[in-house]
């Protein structure tokens, strides 16, 4: 708690003109999906942690198969003064479930956990305080050894090195899961209505005043990971097509690129037909392999340009970034 209230000394909130005057300090949002296993220990361990203080917990069922939803409402009414509860209709995906969670969330402050444990509660007291001494909007956790699988690890660096193309962002700046950021940021990302959000690139289109520190991550022994091969490649396409043209502008250098190839080669070709092996008769292999790569590369760049429309398409229609079932505060009705 001496920590607790040094990390709370050190500014003055700014709250929102929105904001609830009666806002807890921080808010805790917890996607929660298939986390029956672990969920409880976690929420007991941050009441252990902020004993009182003035925080909430927002759980998001995000469409858990288990016994999640049971737990998180036998939560509700263990802590009902601290705990709230959202139930999604299905399963929308990770940065959905928390982009719900920013929606019930009355924080000044708010901090983004994984369900699984593997980011400890403790770990958001220093975070904060670096918030708000150097006031930053928004301050990452740089995992000081990730227990992560090896699989995880690779589509993780992928996507690091990605963001660092697509959204300009610093080499050195880890864009993980776990974060502490202000209401002025929350209140920005929640401004967007698209279908595909990708929390960290709604959070660098806000703002560059963006800091770091160390964490521990846990080792996950309760579940796999829940980033499958396929859902790795939905986040990539949500950073790659959301926040950036360079898909298309990528296309046109592409196309531009094997235009000008072809035209150098044909006149290779001329060359060597006119003056240097003029019995030699043109191969059907070379002309049907060019024909394969000319046909690949337009392909490509259809599928890149139809990706582009279907994603408009699909945001035009009104397809929603979550859906909530119901809402439940503490011991309160549900609503």
């Amino acid at each position: 708690m001496e920590y607790w209230s040094k990390a709370r000394a050190m500014t003055t909130p700014i709250v929102s003109p929105l904001q609830d005057t009666n806002a807890p300090e921080l808010s805790l949002i917890i996607p929660v999906y298939n986390g029956s296993a672990t969920i409880a220990g976690l929420v007991q361990d941050i009441h252990r942690v902020f004993d009182g203080a003035n925080f909430e917990v927002v759980l998001v069922n995000d469409g858990s198969r288990d016994e999640s939803e049971r737990v998180c409402l036998e939560l509700c009414e263990k802590f009902p003064k601290t705990v709230v509860f959202v139930s999604l209709s299905r399963n929308f995906g990770e940065h959905s479930a928390v982009l719900a969670g920013l929606t019930n969330a009355r924080g000044r402050y708010l901090a983004v956990l994984d369900d699984d444990g593997q980011n400890p509660p403790e770990e958001v007291l220093p975070m904060l305080e670096e918030l708000k001494r150097k006031n930053f909007d928004v301050v990452y956790g740089h995992y000081i050894e990730k227990q992560h699988s090896n699989f995880r690890n690779f589509g993780s660096a992928f996507n690091d090195r990605m963001a660092t193309v697509m959204l300009k962002k610093p080499r050195e700046l880890y864009l993980s899961s776990f974060k502490v950021m202000t209401r002025f940021v929350v209140d920005q990302i929640l401004k967007y209505n698209g279908p595909f959000p990708y929390i960290d690139g709604l959070i660098y289109r806000t703002t560059r005043n963006i800091g770091q520190i160390p964490v521990e991550h846990r080792a996950n022994t309760a579940r796999p990971s829940r980033y499958t091969l396929r859902k790795l490649i939905a986040l990539w396409l949500n950073m790659f097509l959301n926040f950036s043209i360079a898909p298309l502008r990528l296309s046109v250098y592409i196309g531009l690129f094997t235009a000008c190839l072809s035209i150098i080669s044909l006149i290779f070709i001329a060359i060597d037909r006119i003056w240097i092996t003029p019995e030699l008769p043109l191969g059907i292999p070379t002309v049907l392999g060019s024909i394969v790569l000319l046909a690949g590369i337009q392909l490509m760049i259809l599928g890149v340009l139809g990706e582009y429309l279907g994603r408009l398409y699909l945001g035009h229609t009104g397809t929603p970034q979550f859906v909530v079932r119901y809402v439940r505060r503490g011991g309160g009705p549900i609503r």
